[in-house]
Formats: structure tokens, sequence, C-alpha cells
């Protein structure tokens, strides 16, 4: 599966972005240009399916005992080459059309491709995410060709065991739910239907809880109505799973609903009227002419009117009244640095990056040509936010 703006130098490939080691990975190579990393849990998977094929293998290969657990390993180890095959090609699609991609990881319940930019296009984002799927299909087709030259034995199990889980791998994963692929096929096609990515999102997201649901209920569903007494085992990866889904499901959903909420934080609408003062003058009198003037923040400015501090609204209201004609403004005045003056005409997720970048309490809204326009205040922000919620 993978984790996802056309390419913006033509025909010029986009370099792998930096690979980040995550702690407790272990890396094995890399792909496509991307590390690819392989976690803890990856071992347990890896233990469970050497178990789970261990009996079939001395069925087919009587007298191995404890090997046929080292030939369940290794089956285990064909089977993620498979599934790397299957992420390798999420990578390359994604870098052909212009995204940066990170690491390939490979975990307990699969692997996951680290696309770091959002598509830009609904039709980048339906073939990035097909060929994971259509790759493990033309494995199992390949396999199961294979599977008619192939003597009985314990090859003849791998090949069988090879073909028929990239058919599973194939098919559920275009099951139309988020995270799966096939939940950002559904995505695109949503996105591409109303224009909005958004509600791509959303839409996949829901289908994705529901098919959580179907996941959690299938070892009933195998009992009451196909007969088929489920083991303990079916019960565990379906819970499993099950949560994975509807994690992954909920954090889209939840992403998409932040995304439609941030076109309404324009900064120019969310600023306070400024009152700009000289830096010397006393508290109490640059307080009375903002009362005065009516404006909500006060700027400190230089003798010819470069803006040069922001008063810290905290660091006024903690200072007491019968104090202020003692002290000049600039005591409580935050330097403006850099990123805490910005764009009167900023918005949504610029604004959002801009503040996380550079976090303050308040920042400068300067017009194009470079006079002041007001000041924005975080919380003020943090407020119309949550009003549109």
């Amino acid at each position: 599966m993978a984790d996802p703006d056309p390419r913006p130098d033509g025909d010029k490939p986009v370099e792998a972005a930096p690979a980040s080691r995550v702690p407790g990975t272990i890396k094995v190579g890399s792909i496509a240009g991307s590390a690819v990393l392989v976690t803890p849990s990856w071992f347990l998977i890896a233990a469970l399916i050497a178990w789970l094929m261990a009996p079939q293998i001395e069925a087919v290969e009587p007298g191995l005992g404890p090997l046929a657990y080292v030939a369940g390993f290794v089956f285990a180890i064909v089977l993620y080459g498979a599934v790397l095959l299957h992420e390798a090609a999420h990578a390359v699609v994604a870098r052909r059309l212009g995204y940066p991609v990170g690491v390939i990881m490979l975990h307990f319940l699969g692997g996951a491709t680290a696309v770091e930019r959002e598509a830009k296009r609904p039709r980048d984002e339906f073939w990035i995410a097909v060929v994971g799927p259509l790759a493990s299909l033309a494995v199992a087709a390949a396999a199961f060709g294979v599977s008619f030259l192939t003597p009985e034995g314990l090859i003849g199990l791998f090949i069988t065991g090879l073909w028929v889980t990239n058919l599973l791998v194939g098919v559920l994963n275009l099951v139309p739910g988020l995270p799966l692929d096939g939940g950002r096929m559904l995505k695109a096609g949503v996105w591409s239907a109303t224009g909005n990515i958004n509600r791509g999102s959303i839409v996949a997201g829901w289908a994705g809880r529901v098919l959580s649901f179907v996941v959690l209920l299938w070892p009933f569903i195998q009992g009451q109505i196909f007969g088929i007494e489920p083991r303990l085992t079916s019960y565990v990866l379906a819970v499993i799973i099950g949560v994975f889904l509807w994690s992954g499901a909920s954090a889209a959903i939840t992403s998409a609903k932040v995304r439609l909420r941030l076109p309404l934080l324009v900064a120019r609408d969310l600023a306070r009227r400024t009152l700009a003062v000289p830096a010397d003058l006393p508290l109490s009198e640059a307080v009375r002419r903002a009362h005065e003037a009516e404006a909500g923040s006060i700027v400190t400015v230089t003798s010819g009117g470069e803006p040069i501090g922001l008063v810290h609204e905290g660091a006024l209201l903690a200072t007491p009244e019968d104090r202020r004609p003692w002290m000049a403004t600039s005591t409580v005045t935050r330097r403006l640095e850099d990123g805490l003056t910005l764009p009167a005409d900023i918005d949504g997720e610029e604004l959002i990056q801009a503040i996380s970048k550079a976090p303050a309490p308040e920042y400068l809204l300067v017009e194009p040509d470079g006079s002041i326009y007001g000041v924005l205040v975080t919380s003020d922000v943090d407020a119309a936010f949550r009003a549109g919620a």
C-alpha cells in the first residue's frame, strides 16, 4: 500500500526524499531509490508463517523435523519478497510522476511506501495506488504458470503458496476502502467526480471503516454461514487487521476534515488592528493609545517607522498597572525574528505551515509593499479553526 504535484521539471526525475531510519528498524537494502526497512514486528509474522506452514511442509517432505520450521521461515522471506515488489511498484510510479519517496517499510501486516507529498491530480493518486495490486497479481499469475512445471514436494508447495497469497493480496488490496490501495483508487474517483480531494478521502475512509467491521465479523461469518469452524488465529488476525483498517480509515477522515476547514483561515480576516509606537514609550501610554484607537495589538517601531517588536499580550496582562508608567513598551515585546512577519494574504494550509515552522503567540502581518496591516494572534487562529469544526 502506498502512503502518499505533477512533475515540476518535465521529464526530469525527482530525487527520493532523504531516508530517515525509524528507531528499532533494520535496513536490509534499497530498491527504486528508497531504503528498505524491516520492523521487529516482521519477525513475529515470519514466525507465525513458519508455524502455520510447518505441518504442510512435513506432509510433503516427511522427516524434516525442526527443519520444517526453517523451511517455513524461508517461505516467509520469499513471500515478503513479493510484498517488496508490490511496494517497489508504488515507489517507481510515484517517483516517475514527480513525487519524492521516502522509505519502504516491511511490517507485520505487509508493507508501506512513504510517498512524501499529497497527489495534486486524481489520475496520479489512482496510478500510484493501482500498480501495487497489479504487481501482486502479476506475481500470482507468474507463479501459477510455473506451478504446472514444478514437481510435487517442497518447491511445489512454495510455488502454490506464492501464487495463492499474492492473488489474495492483489485482490484484497483492490477492495475500495482506506487505507488499502483500493481505497486510494476510490478516493481518486470521488475526487475526480467532485473536484475535492478531501471529499474523496472522507468517502474512502468511511468505506474503510465499514470494511473493518466486515473483517472483525469474518470469523463469525465463516462459522454461521459457511459452516467453517474458525481457529483461534482467525479471531486474532481479524482483530489485528480490523483495528489496523479502522485506525487508517479514521486517520484519513480526520485529516480530510481538518483540510476542509483550512480555507476558513484567512490571516487578513483574523488580524487585529494594530497601533505602532516607539519602543521607549511608557507602557501605560502605549496601552492608553491602543484603547483610544480601538487597537487589539501594539507594535514597536524605530524612529523611521520600521517595525522591530510585537507586544506579547500575555506579558502585558501579567504586568501590574502601577508599574506600567515606569516601564518602556519594549520590555514586554518580542523581537521580530525570522518567521514572525507574514504576508497579510496568507491563508489555509500555508498559514498553518508558517505558524508551525516558527511557533509564537503573535505574528506581524504586512502588505506587499511592506506596510503594516495588523497582528495575527495564534489563539485567534485556533478559535477560528475550532469554530469551523
